[in-house]
């Protein structure tokens, strides 16, 4: 008879075990996909990219296919004298140069790509070599070595205020030397 009632009491408390495992498990369930959403929309917000698929780089923008896009180098390098950083601010009072090969990456699929000479930019050189000698000089060595991504941003919405178009999508130093 205590075989029984151990039996019983063992198999009720299995069935409760499962029923509390169940109810558990869906609310963890509703809580985790809810928490998800939650992060999908501040990193939304914040422009962060979580992997999901939306079809947008880091930047926000809408990725170029490597099909679509072209490349404009520039052909000469550049040399671009540097701000010079006075002795009494911590600098050593010496000139130094910065030697520059660029590239622009177009998209050929964007309407303005065409009415700009579809990817022949050899009209427009000197005043994107003006803003690229522009925004360079303006940093110091140790500021150009430190922040190039900053310096090919800044080139970039100079480069796009130049054609006022976004069909240029990137910038690119093929080679970057300091002196």
């Amino acid at each position: 008879m205590k075989k029984n009632m151990l039996l019983v009491i063992m198999t009720a408390l299995l069935v409760v075990n499962i029923a509390l495992t169940a109810v558990m498990m869906f609310s963890v369930l509703s809580t985790s996909r809810k928490t998800s959403k939650l992060i999908d929309g501040i990193s939304t917000a914040l422009n962060i990219d979580t992997g999901a698929a939306g079809g947008k780089g880091e930047s926000g923008e809408a990725e170029v296919p490597v099909s679509s896009t072209v490349v404009y180098n520039i052909a000469d390098p550049m040399t671009i004298m540097l701000k010079k950083v006075p002795e009494s601010e911590g600098g050593d009072g010496k000139e130094h140069y910065c030697v520059v090969s660029v590239s622009l990456s177009l998209n050929s699929d964007n309407p303005d790509y065409k009415s700009n000479g579809e990817g022949d930019l050899t009209n427009y050189e000197p005043l994107i070599k003006d803003a690229i000698n522009s925004v360079i000089s303006n940093y110091t060595l140790e500021d150009a070595r430190n922040n190039q991504d900053q310096m090919k941003a800044e080139i970039l919405a100079q480069v796009r205020s130049i054609f006022n178009s976004d069909f240029v999508f990137n910038v690119s130093f093929r080679d970057i030397m300091f002196q």
